[in-house]
Parts: structure tokens; C-alpha cells; sequence
């Protein structure tokens, strides 16, 4: 049995993240998460959506994922990688070149990300559409002052 290992925060979850899980577990037989928790975001400067124990949960709901355990801080990847007998550890290749030093553990694979998805221009369109919004209540706001002066 092959196994495959990769981390992440898996917030927000998106075709990215069934598009991303999909092509991981063709590279095995079984696939495992390292899932970051809130507080490992928290130290990374991430803010997360959805609380660790939902991310969790959304992830092993999914046809692909075998396991997830908590990520709690970078150093614990070799640990992981001999705990969980992997054989391939693979990342997204926006770390291209920065886990090269597991190659004497087992395979390292960096995958192409998803174009033009990312929780990151997810977040960015929600924090848009409420400045939006937020525009629009204060133009309707004034609007109302306006005619209560008009009123009076």
C-alpha cells in the first residue's frame, strides 16, 4: 500500500481543495492530511473561517482523504512522514524546492495549484462584497438623514 502525506489548512473548502485531493490520492493507495490547527495558523498570521474540528470533519468527507491529523508546528513533518509510513509527500507547488530535505524519507512532489481558485481570492471577494455593502448602507444612511432634516 502507497501511501501519500500533505499538509494544509484546507479553509474555506473549494474545487481547488477536490481538484488538489484528487490528484494526491492517484499517486496512492491511501491519502493522509496533516491539518493545520487554529492555533498553528494563529502563529503563521492566518486567519481561519471554520474551526479546526469542521475542517477536519469536511475533509474526511470526501472520497480521497484516509486520515487527517493536527499540524501544529513545521518541525514535525519527518515524524509524521515515519508515523504515518509514507511514501510520497507532496505539497502544492508554491513550496516548490522547500521540503527537498525529505527526499531521504520518501518521494517529494510538488503539484500545480488550481488556476484562478484560492481561499485567499475567496476571502478578498468577501472582504470586497461587505465594503461594498457597507458603502451602500452608509450612501442609504444619508440619504435617510438628508430627508429627516427635510422633514423637520
Amino acid at each position: 500500500m502507497k501511501t501519500v502525506i500533505t499538509y494544509g489548512t484546507f479553509d474555506l473548502f473549494h474545487v481547488g481543495h477536490v481538484r488538489l485531493l484528487k490528484r494526491l490520492r492517484k499517486l496512492g493507495d491511501r491519502l493522509v492530511i496533516g491539518l493545520s490547527t487554529d492555533a498553528f495558523n494563529e502563529l503563521k498570521g492566518k486567519s481561519v473561517v471554520f474551526p479546526y474540528e469542521h475542517r477536519k470533519e469536511i475533509l474526511l468527507a470526501t472520497q480521497y482523504v484516509d486520515a487527517v491529523f493536527p499540524e501544529q508546528n513545521w518541525e514535525q513533518k519527518r515524524d509524521d512522514i515515519v508515523r504515518e509510513r509514507a511514501d510520497i509527500f507532496a505539497m502544492g507547488d508554491d513550496w516548490s524546492g522547500k521540503f527537498d530535505d525529505l527526499e531521504e524519507l520518501c518521494q517529494v512532489v510538488y503539484l500545480p495549484r488550481t488556476p484562478e481558485t484560492s481561499t485567499t481570492e475567496i476571502k478578498q471577494i468577501f472582504v470586497k462584497l461587505k465594503e461594498e455593502r457597507l458603502h451602500e448602507v452608509r450612501n442609504v444612511a444619508e440619504h435617510l438623514n438628508r430627508l429627516i432634516e427635510e422633514l423637520l
